[in-house]
């Protein structure tokens, strides 16, 4: 049987539990596609599955739950041999391996046919990235221009990429970030105002714009989303999207107390459904045409997986990063 390399766990720990191994390359069966993956980025989900946090998760296991790279094999026929495709979600990298190798076999049914002149690398930085910073913007928060829009964990790449599209729909932008000396950064990707998050900026937001914000996209969690709250207007909303503040729950938590009144709180968890409903081509074709800036941080080859993992514990990237195979 033909083989592979991938990255594999398979005892939760630090960066250096992902090990390289060589396995068969895995058999598609009806309803299945196998990818060819030629590019990934890093998502600190796949953090916490590496440490042994994320639920449902046995292992030995492949993490990684996004791909881009070329159909090898479709047996139904979704797809034709050589198309150029993302997957995410839908499981992998958990309930089965994901796209930490250099192949992945996923359902048809989580996969995107990609039209794109971009290189790999850049293809690599988008499926789950953009996913979720498009969905949180327009699905969970309803973000349209003129919009005054705070966006909680700046400098991560979801909020890089959320401040793109956002100044792209005409909204003023502001962003936080703990290091001060990122805040030229921030400025340069299209950020109207950075404050500096020390835990408690309501009192700051507010005094900004008097008032509060429209809308607030909360990429930390739980650790700073009481303070987010306070930090929209009246009839504000807003928005939890990522965790990492690495809490995923409060120890207590008030309504009453925790949600100023008339603000309004949702999430957005993104799954294979929304993958594969996100407007893809039209932002591939704003990207390609420079209206759209996103931010590629580091770029690693697969053999660098543990090296990878260490930068993205240190948050050394200034935007996504990005494993070749």
């Amino acid at each position: 049987m033909p083989t592979m390399t991938a990255a594999v766990i398979h005892t939760p720990g630090g960066p250096e539990a992902l090990r390289l191994e060589e396995r068969e390359i895995p058999v598609p069966r009806f309803g299945q596609v196998l990818i060819r993956v030629k590019a990934f980025g890093l998502n600190r989900s796949e953090l916490f599955t590496r440490r042994g946090l994320s639920p449902e998760v046995s292992f030995p296991r492949v993490p990684g739950i996004e791909a881009v790279g070329i159909v090898e094999d479709a047996p139904g026929g979704e797809f034709h041999n050589g198309d150029v495709v993302a997957t995410a979600m839908g499981g992998m990298g958990r309930q089965f391996d994901g796209g930490y190798a250099e192949y992945t076999c996923v359902p048809a049914s989580q996969v995107q046919r990609i039209n794109a002149t971009l290189p790999w690398v850049k293809l690599g930085a988008l499926p789950e990235m953009l996913q979720t910073a498009w969905g949180s913007l327009f699905r969970a928060l309803d973000l349209e221009h003129g919009d005054r829009l705070l966006i909680r964990g700046g400098t991560t790449s979801v909020g890089l990429a959320a401040a793109a599209l956002a100044k792209h729909t005409g909204a003023f932008v502001i962003a936080t970030t703990r290091n001060r000396f990122k805040t030229s950064f921030l400025l340069e990707s299209g950020v109207k105002e950075v404050v500096v998050d020390g835990g408690s900026i309501a009192g700051e937001v507010n005094a900004l714009l008097g008032g509060g914000v429209d809308k607030v996209l909360d990429l930390v969690g739980a650790t700073t989303l009481k303070d987010s709250l306070r930090c929209a207007r009246p009839n504000g909303v807003v928005c939890m999207s990522g965790i990492v503040g690495n809490a995923w729950t409060f120890d207590h938590f008030d309504p009453l107390e925790a949600i100023p009144s008339t603000v309004r709180l949702t999430v957005y968890n993104g799954g294979s459904k929304e993958f594969v409903t996100t407007p893809f081509a039209r932002l591939i074709r704003l990207i390609e045409r420079g209206q759209l800036r996103i931010h590629v941080g580091k770029v690693f080859r697969l053999e660098e997986i543990v090296q990878a993992h260490h930068c993205m514990e240190r948050n050394e990237a200034n935007g996504k990063i990005v494993i070749l195979t």
